[in-house]
């Protein structure tokens, strides 16, 4: 992939920069372009009919916070009791991608689904448990109840645990939502990442007059 190949010439590049003691002059490999890949987005109403038809507790509760909240798949995973603040209506994620610690407000509706989870549960360590009490979640258990329940709605698909969040981040921004706002919801570093899901959002586009209705 692009992507591996670009990590193998930064390799050579310090290869010789720290064991040759030598510059070698990156400019003249060619590096591959990257292919710009756009978010794989589900409608609000395949969400909706998704986690409305999901009776257990656990599986709706992690996967609607995935969505609510934008996680990624290793911070609802590691998403702590501790991390929960039900007076402040807040959770922390703690050590997300890059380092970054963030705070993410929660609705009413998801501080009841936590309680009934933890009410229910009785959770010792982590929010979403595995098998073994204080033992988190699995990444393959996530994948397979995303699979499992977005499969009865949709059929057979190519959509991951992460286009929750993508989904998240282009609801919001069709929503009219500051783009500061969903880069800080995110936890993304730097604007450019987040402004890749202009380019997915169509509440603009979608007010373009078709030459057809013509």
């Amino acid at each position: 992939s692009p992507s591996y190949q670009n990590q193998i010439i930064n390799a050579v590049k310090l290869f010789y920069s720290k064991e040759l003691k030598s510059n070698l002059n990156i400019e003249e490999i060619e590096r591959p372009l990257r292919r710009k890949a756009l978010p794989k987005v589900l409608a609000k109403a395949t969400i909706q009919e998704m986690l409305s038809g999901i009776s257990n507790l656990k599986h709706k509760t992690t996967l609607t916070l995935v969505y609510g909240l934008g996680l990624r798949r290793s911070e609802i995973i590691h998403m702590k009791l501790s991390d929960i603040d039900f007076e402040r209506k807040v959770v922390m994620i703690i050590d997300g991608k890059g380092g970054y610690d963030r705070t993410l407000p929660l609705s009413d509706k998801l501080i009841n689904l936590i309680k009934q989870l933890i009410a229910s549960e009785k959770p010792k360590q982590y929010l979403i448990e595995g098998m073994h009490r204080g033992k988190p979640y699995s990444v393959t258990s996530l994948t397979k109840i995303f699979d499992k329940y977005l499969e009865k709605v949709i059929g057979k698909n190519k959509f991951t645990p992460h286009s929750l969040r993508h989904s998240y981040a282009t609801h919001l921004m069709e929503a009219g939502v500051d783009l500061r706002y969903i880069q800080e919801l995110l936890g993304h570093k730097s604007s450019k990442t987040t402004e890749i899901y202009t380019h997915v959002s169509m509440k603009s586009l979608s007010n373009i007059k078709n030459p057809t209705d013509d």
